[in-house]
């Protein structure tokens, strides 16, 4: 499939194709992304800020509160 044909499906078809290719991707062992240092470095400073008490976590809802604040307040 061509990027012309790609970017001429009805978005559903996209998502749906989008899906396919990282299902398959998922079920390749051998093919892992590697995850780039800057990415580590990060996730290691925040789980450091976290155990020093530095950075707290909110529960899911109260995430999804703030969010639904901002966006429909923006």
């Amino acid at each position: 499939m061509t990027h012309l044909e790609i970017a001429s499906l009805p978005l559903p078809e996209k998502l749906q194709l989008m899906e396919s290719l990282w299902d398959s991707i998922c079920q390749e062992s051998s093919c892992e992304p590697e995850m780039p240092g800057w990415h580590k470095a990060v996730l290691a400073d925040r789980a450091a800020r976290l155990d020093t008490g530095e950075e707290t976590v909110s529960t899911w809802e109260d995430a999804k509160k703030r969010i639904r604040a901002q966006v429909e307040n923006p």
